[in-house]
């Protein structure tokens, strides 16, 4: 079953089987001539992103923003994640209790995806916190040697 949003205002599902039984014939890389209930449409699709799986298509002028979700879409969607990993992180809490050995950033500093922000002791573990995203440091809620709990602010992105 796939679920498809149009402009965010209209939602339609349909089978695989409702594609394949579709009278649809591609008339060249991006354009297709549709007949449904008698009547023909022609279809272009403009932009397309494979990440977040939205489309844009013209039909007949008329321009319209598609989602579609498969069902791992679907189910990732009920368990609470985003597709296509789009969503803007702006704090870092602990994942578990534990001592703040090392902090590697200073407030100001510019980070990358991946570089290290901090390293927490958990269970006779060295975690190493790294960065989500690209960003600037807006405040560091801990410090070095600090026991912290789980879910505690640790940095805050601007």
């Amino acid at each position: 079953m796939y679920k498809t949003n149009v402009n965010s205002n209209f939602s339609f599902e349909f089978t695989e089987e409702d594609i394949h039984s579709s009278d649809t014939i591609k008339t060249s890389r991006n354009k297709y001539h549709i007949l449904k209930d008698d009547t023909s449409v022609e279809a272009q699709i403009t932009d397309a992103s494979f990440l977040t799986k939205t489309y844009t298509v013209v039909v007949n002028n008329n321009s319209y923003e598609v989602q579609i979700q498969d069902a791992l879409d679907q189910q990732i969607s009920a368990m609470g994640f985003e597709i296509g990993a789009s969503k803007k992180v702006n704090d870092i809490k602990a994942p578990m209790p534990g001592l703040i050995l090392e902090i590697s950033v200073a407030v100001g500093d510019e980070v990358e995806e991946n570089d290290q922000l901090l390293i927490l002791e958990a269970m006779k573990m060295e975690n190493v916190i790294s960065s989500p995203r690209a960003g600037v440091i807006k405040s560091i809620a801990v410090n070095q040697g600090e026991t912290v709990g789980k879910n505690s602010l640790l940095i805050a992105f601007e």
